[in-house]
């Protein structure tokens, strides 16, 4: 089981050692999944249908199409059209990311571990 929610000041040698092992199998399945992650795509829609938009898992904007009708939109109407559907795309990737960690790591929550990870940051270390 990967995760704790035990108080930092009270980690043990032993728990460290936990952490330790696990840390070492996230980086191995990270080594063996690394083409996949690197071929994570996302595609979001605006809601109009006319713009569609393709990112990178780390968000890059790979193609954004219009469909006919986008040239009819006003030039506002059409940037907010591109960053809805970037912003969906954007989120689809993450979503996909976070499952193929999910299947890979049975047990590990990204989203646990980064909300650890943000609580950790916020303890005093003195």
């Amino acid at each position: 089981m990967y995760g704790s929610r035990m108080n930092p000041a009270d980690i043990r040698e032993e728990d460290l050692a936990r952490a330790e092992e696990q840390a070492e199998r996230v980086h191995a399945w990270a080594e063996r999944a690394r083409a996949h992650l690197e071929e994570i795509t996302g595609t979001g829609e605006a809601a109009s249908g006319q713009v569609t938009a393709t990112v990178s898992a780390e968000g890059l904007v790979l193609d954004v199409a219009f469909g006919p009708r986008a040239t009819r939109l006003d030039s506002r109407t059409l940037a907010e059209e591109v960053r809805a559907a970037v912003s969906r795309a954007r989120l689809d990737a993450a979503r996909r990311t976070r499952e193929l960690i999910r299947d890979g790591l049975p047990g590990f929550d990204p989203d646990e571990a980064a909300a650890q990870f943000e609580r950790l940051l916020d303890v005093p270390w003195d």
